[in-house]
């Protein structure tokens, strides 16, 4: 934009300054042509009454004379045909000149003047001088010069006048843009500072208005979503009590361990609603200590469903870019899914590896597959709420990968979670 201002100033000034310049030119050149033309005429009018009235001796004196001072070619051409100055073939305009008409004419050497001389009593003499063409523009081109530099000049500045306009608008623009960048990327605390024209500064104050409006929407909503979920701590209260009172300790302790773990994240969730604000230091968990933790989480329910597990677990830390309890939940909705699409003793595979900078998670299992428009937030074919792979893959951007469902080679669902490396806080 800044550059496109800059050439459009260019061409205004260029414009202008040509449609005023050109004729000022050409009127110079005129101008002086002119002056040229009346100093000969003068000096031919002063031989006139020398011409008139004298004989050829004393007009021949007389013209030596002017044409010495003058520097310009002089030819006086009496009615007996005598030519006294500068011997001068006579010309269609001293013909002319000779039945009593004086005039200037143009030749390819300059401009000759010609003067009808009354009053001799042997009939018209005639003064014939020349303007050369150098005496007819001499000082043209250095007014040229001058008159192309001072149009340069003007254009310069033209320039750097609509360059500092543009800058201001560019700045005030680029400041915007910048703002809805970090608006975009959950900084919701950005601002931008009205800056610029009228218009610029309005569009400014609606987008921090629009902040600010996105902020207390979010704030609403958090709030929201923390008292649903407090409100599960009811029923996990009575849950833990029924399970403490089971006979069989280790089922009392397997339930009480998956109470402790629903407690623990219905916590995060609160907690994440409510208090969550930008982190002065970057996101980073080891996926290898938590996928093996997860599976063998899973492993329990899948021994009583006569699921074979299959772990392929790279020696880890693999740190990722992605809080603890994020990873987690990815990760137990992933394993989910397994458990609530695919019929008993089904089997599946868990398999964790790097991969080209990246860690790449693929859980794979094969039973009957997944329907295409799976990875849609709220789309579920399976009686479910639909959110499972939408937190996966949620996970997976917030790290800079990205989630891919498929067929695996068995014919069942493959899910490909890839996971980005640890970012730093200026990232």
């Amino acid at each position: 934009m800044r550059g496109r201002l800059a050439l459009l100033a260019a061409a205004v000034g260029v414009l202008v300054l040509t449609a005023f310049l050109v004729p000022l030119a050409l009127l110079v050149r005129d101008v002086t042509a002119d002056r040229a033309t009346v100093r000969a005429t003068a000096d031919a009018q002063s031989l006139v009454p020398v011409v008139g009235t004298n004989d050829p001796e004393t007009i021949r004196l007389t013209v030596e004379q002017l044409v010495a001072e003058s520097r310009r070619p002089v030819s006086v051409f009496l009615p007996d045909g005598t030519i006294l100055g500068a011997a001068t073939p006579r010309t269609p305009a001293v013909e002319l000149a000779a039945r009593g008409q004086s005039l200037t004419a143009d030749f390819a050497d300059g401009r000759e003047v010609v003067i009808a001389v009354q009053g001799r009593t042997d009939g018209t003499g005639v003064i014939r001088t020349v303007v050369p063409a150098a005496e007819l523009t001499h000082g043209v081109t250095r007014a040229w010069l001058l008159l192309a530099g001072l149009g340069i000049v003007l254009v310069l500045v033209g320039l750097a006048v609509a360059d500092r306009l543009a800058r201001s608008l560019v700045g005030a623009i680029t400041d915007l843009s910048t703002v809805s960048h970090r608006l975009a990327n959950a900084e919701l605390d950005a601002r931008v500072t009205p800056a610029g024209p009228a218009e610029l500064r309005e569009v400014a104050g609606a987008l921090n208005h629009l902040a600010g409006r996105i902020q207390v929407l979010l704030r609403e909503e958090r709030e929201q979503v923390a008292d649903l979920s407090h409100r599960l701590r009811t029923p996990l209260t009575a849950l833990r009590l029924e399970a403490e009172s089971l006979r069989d300790p280790a089922d009392a302790a397997r339930v009480t361990a998956a109470v402790d773990g629903l407690e623990r994240a219905v916590t995060g969730l609160i907690r994440q609603a409510r208090w969550r604000t930008p982190t002065a230091g970057a996101a980073v968990s080891d996926a290898a200590a938590i996928v093996g933790d997860r599976v063998a989480f899973w492993s329990v329910l899948a021994e009583d469903t006569g699921r074979t597990v299959t772990l392929d677990l790279a020696e880890g830390p693999l740190p990722v870019g992605v809080p603890a309890d994020e990873l987690e939940a990815a990760v137990d909705a992933l394993l989910g899914n397994v458990f609530a699409h695919t019929p008993d003793e089904t089997p599946f595979t868990v398999r964790l590896a790097p991969d080209g900078g990246r860690v790449l998670l693929t859980v794979a299992d094969e039973g009957p597959g997944m329907p295409p428009g799976t990875v849609r937030r709220g789309a579920s074919h399976g009686g479910s709420t639909g959110l499972g792979l939408d937190i996966a893959q949620r996970a997976a951007q917030a790290s800079g990968g990205s989630l891919e469902v498929g067929t695996g080679p068995g014919g069942g669902a493959q899910v490909l979670l890839r996971l980005g490396p640890p970012r730093s806080p200026t990232d």
